[in-house]
C-alpha cells in the first residue's frame, strides 16, 4: 500500500481529468522548527529552498503576538504561497492556567486563533505539556479539560486543535497507565486530535500500530521523524506504520528534523529524497 496524504476527499462523479488531478495532489509538508535558525536569518530564502525541495506545505513554529515569524498572518501566508507552499498548520501553545489565570489564557488563545484563521491554517497543535500533566492524574485531567476548552474555541473558528507528543507521555505512567493513553481517553475526539510523532513513540518504548488498533482514527496528523535525517538511523520501520494510515486516521504527514549530520536545509532535503525513494509512499506521479 502506498501512502498518499490528500487535501480533500472526492465527492460525486468526476471527470477522468479531475480524478487524475486529484490523484496527483500529494501532501507532504515540513515542520519549520527543522530550519528554525534559517527562518530567523532569512525566512524568504528559507521558504524558497523548502519549496524547491518538493515539500507541499509548511507547519510553523514561530508564532507570537498575533504574528508568524514577525509577519502579519496574511503576509506570511502569501510568502509561503509565492514559494509553492501551502501554510496549513502551526505549533504553539500555553501552559495549563490556574483558575485565576484562566480568562487571561483564554484571551491569549482568542488572539492566537484569530491570527491563524486569518492565515487560513487547518490546524493548531500544542507540542508540549508542563510538569502538571505528568505528576498526578488530577493534574493530567486539568490539562485535558483545558485542551478540550481550547479545541472548542478552535472548532468555532473552523480550525482543528491537537497535541504533539514526545517520549515522556509513553514512558511515564499514572495509576498503571501511560500518560498518552489517559490523554486519548480524557479528551473529546470532536475537540482534540493527536499529531503522533513516529520517532518519539519509539523512543518512549511503544509501538504506533498498537495505538492505531486501540484508538483508531485519533491520529489525524503524523510527524515523520527519525533520530536525524529520515532513514539514517536504520531503526525506524516507517513502512509498516504507513500501511496503517487509514486506520490511524492520518490526513497529513509532516517531516521534522531536529538533529542533523548536515546543515539543516541539507538534512531536510535528504529527508524528502529518502521519502521519494520509498515504494510505500507516493509523493508524486
Amino acid at each position: 500500500m502506498s501512502l498518499t496524504f490528500s487535501a480533500c476527499q472526492s465527492t460525486g462523479k468526476k471527470s477522468t481529468e479531475e480524478q487524475k488531478s486529484a490523484k496527483a495532489e500529494k501532501f507532504i509538508g515540513l515542520q519549520l522548527w527543522s530550519v528554525r535558525d534559517d527562518m530567523g536569518k532569512d525566512a524568504a530564502a528559507t521558504l524558497k529552498a523548502v519549496g524547491e525541495m518538493g515539500y507541499k506545505f509548511v507547519e510553523s513554529a514561530g508564532y507570537g503576538d498575533g504574528k508568524m515569524y514577525g509577519m502579519e498572518p496574511e503576509a506570511f501566508k502569501n510568502l509561503c504561497e509565492s514559494n509553492g507552499l501551502k501554510y496549513l498548520g502551526a505549533h504553539t501553545g500555553q501552559d495549563v492556567p490556574t483558575e485565576e489565570k484562566w480568562a487571561e489564557t483564554m484571551a491569549w488563545w482568542d488572539t492566537c486563533i484569530a491570527a491563524h484563521k486569518a492565515a487560513g491554517v487547518k490546524w493548531i497543535v500544542q507540542p508540549w505539556m508542563g510538569s502538571t500533566g505528568y505528576e498526578s492524574l488530577d493534574g493530567l485531567k486539568r490539562y485535558c479539560e483545558y485542551f478540550n476548552a481550547v479545541g472548542e474555541k478552535c472548532n468555532a473558528a473552523g480550525i482543528r486543535f491537537g497535541y504533539h507528543n514526545h517520549d515522556k507521555e509513553f514512558s511515564t505512567e499514572l495509576e498503571g497507565k501511560p500518560v498518552y493513553d489517559w490523554m486519548l481517553e480524557l479528551t473529546d475526539p470532536a475537540k482534540v486530535m493527536f499529531q503522533l510523532d513516529l520517532y518519539w513513540i519509539v523512543e518512549g518504548g511503544k509501538n504506533a500500530l498498537d495505538y492505531f488498533d486501540k484508538y483508531p482514527g485519533r491520529f489525524e496528523l503524523w510527524h515523520i521523524k527519525d533520530e536525524k535525517e529520515l532513514g539514517a538511523s536504520g531503526k525506524m520501520d516507517f513502512a509498516s506504520v504507513f500501511a496503517q494510515r487509514e486506520k490511524a486516521g492520518c490526513q497529513y504527514g509532516v517531516v521534522e528534523v531536529e538533529r542533523y549530520d548536515y546543515e539543516p536545509l541539507e538534512s531536510c532535503k535528504k529527508s524528502i529524497e529518502y521519502l521519494k525513494a520509498q515504494d510505500y509512499i507516493d509523493l508524486y506521479e
